[in-house]
């Protein structure tokens, strides 16, 4: 075997290890966001998640070091799937596209609610970490919004103070919504969307340039 097949076979051998390598980590991944939604982060010891996973210990640190990085890690995948469902139907006219990524962001907290509530309230104690994924939560809520209204994701200073208080208001309203599951999730979708729709006139009156979509254009 010369060094060209030799290379080639270590190339495939890693390559093989790497995509098992990242599958195990997404099982471990999977099976943490189940646990997690059921029992608090105190409650969970790695000893506990290892025998959930039925695996060492071990493993776990191999691939997240602690359980707070294994945490940390589960925050951020589940993130990842809110932020896609806000950056969906752009080929939607603009009202539609703004109702549509609020749909997308009550049904997420619907069926991810133990992971919405440490993203929005901050994780364990005050998490430097968690509030930081927070804030690009928000950040690609508000780009979403920005674009589904403008077509762009330039926010003028106080567009931004204004969408961030409706923000704030969002994450009010669904924590509570998710505790009480009162209304259905269209008629909080509704509520919202008209909020959203009164923040937007109201930046029109301080921002010409950021006019608010006309309903069903």
């Amino acid at each position: 075997m010369n060094n060209s097949q030799r290379c080639g076979r270590r190339s495939s051998v890693t390559a093989r290890d790497t995509e098992r390598s990242r599958a195990r980590r997404a099982e471990l991944i999977a099976i943490g966001r189940r646990l997690f939604a059921d029992t608090s982060y105190d409650a969970l010891s790695m000893d506990d998640i290892a025998r959930h996973a039925d695996v060492a210990k071990g493993l776990i640190y191999y691939y997240f070091k602690n359980k707070r990085g294994y945490y940390l890690a589960i925050i951020e995948e589940s993130v990842a799937e809110l932020v896609v469902r806000a950056d969906s139907d752009t080929g939607l006219p603009p009202a539609e596209r703004v109702r549509r990524t609020v749909d997308g962001y009550l049904r997420y907290a619907q069926h991810h609610q133990a992971a919405y509530r440490t993203i929005v309230t901050g994780g364990v104690g005050f998490d430097a970490e968690v509030h930081a994924i927070r804030d690009g939560v928000r950040e690609a809520i508000l780009t979403a919004i920005a674009h589904g209204a403008w077509g762009h994701g330039r926010i003028p200073l106080v567009a931004r103070l204004a969408l961030i208080g409706w923000m704030s208001a969002v994450e009010g309203v669904t924590l509570d919504w998710l505790a009480h599951q009162e209304l259905p999730r269209e008629t909080v979708r509704a509520l919202l969307v008209r909020m959203l729709g009164d923040t937007l006139r109201a930046i029109e009156d301080f921002e010409p340039g950021c006019p608010a979509p006309v309903a069903g254009g």
